[in-house]
């Protein structure tokens, strides 16, 4: 690139990175809150704090349920209408979240803005993909994901302050100027793109591929929550997965297909889709999990269980940096394949955790996690998208943020089940009885992503990243 054409293009592309990372602060922002907040929310209204998976399930999978669509509704409508619309949406649901009055509302709320998030994220990582060079890509990533970082470094903290002092309801407002400000940025800077040729949408597919989604997140949620029975629960795992594979049936045979299969035939994408579906299945419910076992088990309030999960964060952010060079140095392969092994081992040493342990080991413990977890994110999402070209773009960024949703949907949802199981096995009547439900549940969500790592070992062996220039993206990284 030379100087005369990336000097003009530098402060637009700043600013277009600076936009999308708010999207992913308002996600993260979202997320670790209400995490925080499920005990105190459970207690206002009524339930189990056990069985409050319902509100993180709502949303991720509303989430996976129209990001299907995000692509092509970007491309027909515009990135720009649709990234600003989605930010209205997400604040709209936040504050009906605010002024929900019980576990139906609540939830019926979170769909809303599942309905914002599932444009938000996906239209703002398709205009990086469009207006980011390859070269730069893995780092323009990276630094979209520090300002995103600062959601889980400032949500648990202040989730847990508004919660002890104030009410849970407060948590969700916090979204409103964060969205006003992402509204003015969007129209200022963020670019309308829209697809070359605009292809029919497939209508069919859609609703084959949701409802399997669906039919699949409540079986493994029924069983946590609705008490469904096991047949009933076995039906909708049948009708599930009966969905899915005649849409890929259909899908090897239509011309315009939702997702066409030729996608699968790069293999970076399919190894790191199918990468990324199990090793989130596993750690994608430890936001969900750490707050519940710090407050229920181990007698935190909800300010101290916030301020636990800062290392998390800062571990996360602190990572960043060393990405691109490990990548680089290691090759995606080794890197994930290792990675992952960690994030499962990391995770199954939850297990050990009690109360009566210093305070300082338990901090070591989210340190290593938030680390080993912000190298897998930014490694599994960079390898699926790298050797897409422009006409793939589109639908595989939409096919990426489905699978990452609903394997986040399908990971609160099986530990809850996981959790409920042992709960039964070993009581729920006093601290130490869930204790040791949650300990048998970090066990068992640990060793399903320790699995996961025979996945990676598929990725080409010569599959790293570029290192880039240092172009205007590395002064704030």
């Amino acid at each position: 690139m030379t100087p005369e054409v990336a000097n003009p293009v530098a402060p637009v592309r700043k600013s277009l990175l600076w936009l999308v990372a708010v999207g992913f602060f308002m996600q993260t922002l979202d997320a670790t809150i209400i995490n925080t907040a499920l005990p105190a929310m459970a207690v206002g209204l009524g339930v189990s704090p056990l069985r409050m998976q319902s509100v993180v399930v709502a949303y991720s999978l509303t989430m996976a349920m129209l990001i299907p669509a995000s692509g092509w509704i970007a491309d027909r409508f515009g990135t720009r209408r649709i990234f600003f619309s989605a930010i209205v949406l997400f604040v709209l649901g936040s504050v009906a979240c605010a002024l929900s009055q019980g576990l139906g509302q609540l939830v019926a709320a979170r769909v809303v803005q599942g309905l914002g998030g599932a444009l938000l994220l996906p239209v703002g990582r398709l205009a990086l993909l469009r207006t980011v060079p390859r070269a730069e890509f893995l780092q323009a990533m990276s630094f979209v994901a520090i300002p995103g970082l600062i959601g889980p470094l400032l949500g648990p903290t202040l989730g847990g302050w508004l919660v002890q002092y104030a009410s849970w309801h407060w948590i969700f407002l916090i979204n409103v100027p964060v969205g006003l400000l992402g509204c003015i940025a969007t129209l200022r800077f963020m670019p309308d793109i829209r697809g070359v040729a605009l292809r029919r949408f497939d209508g069919a597919g859609y609703a084959m591929l949701a409802f399997g989604m669906v039919a699949i997140s409540l079986a493994l949620d029924g069983v946590a929550e609705l008490g469904l029975r096991q047949v009933s629960v076995f039906v909708l795992l049948v009708f599930g997965f009966a969905s899915l594979t005649a849409y890929w049936l259909q899908a090897a045979r239509k011309p315009d297909p939702l997702f066409s299969p030729v996608l699968f035939k790069v293999p970076t994408l399919s190894i790191g889709l199918l990468g990324n579906l199990f090793s989130r299945l596993g750690s994608g419910c430890m936001p969900f999990l750490v707050p519940l076992l710090l407050q229920v088990s181990m007698g935190y309030s909800p300010l101290h269980a916030g301020l636990m999960m800062l290392p998390i964060a800062m571990a996360g952010m602190a990572m960043k940096r060393f990405t691109t060079p490990l990548i680089t140095h290691f090759g995606y392969r080794r890197v994930l394949v290792a990675n992952t092994a960690l994030v499962g081992v990391t995770m199954g040493c939850f297990a050990l955790t009690s109360p009566g342990q210093p305070v300082a080991l338990h901090i070591v413990l989210l340190l290593c996690f938030g680390a080993v977890n912000s190298l897998q994110f930014t490694a599994m999402n960079t390898v699926t998208l790298r050797d897409l070209d422009s006409s793939m773009a589109s639908s595989g960024n939409s096919l990426l943020s489905m699978v990452q949703m609903l394997a986040m949907s399908l990971g609160v949802a099986a530990a809850s089940s996981v959790l409920g199981g042992y709960s039964g096995i070993f009581g729920s009547a006093a601290p130490i009885d869930t204790l040791h439900a949650f300990q048998a549940t970090f066990a068992t969500m640990g060793l399903i992503t320790l699995a996961s790592a025979l996945i990676f070992w598929h990725l080409p062996p010569e599959a790293r990243a570029v290192q880039p220039p240092q172009p205007e993206v590395s002064g704030h990284g």
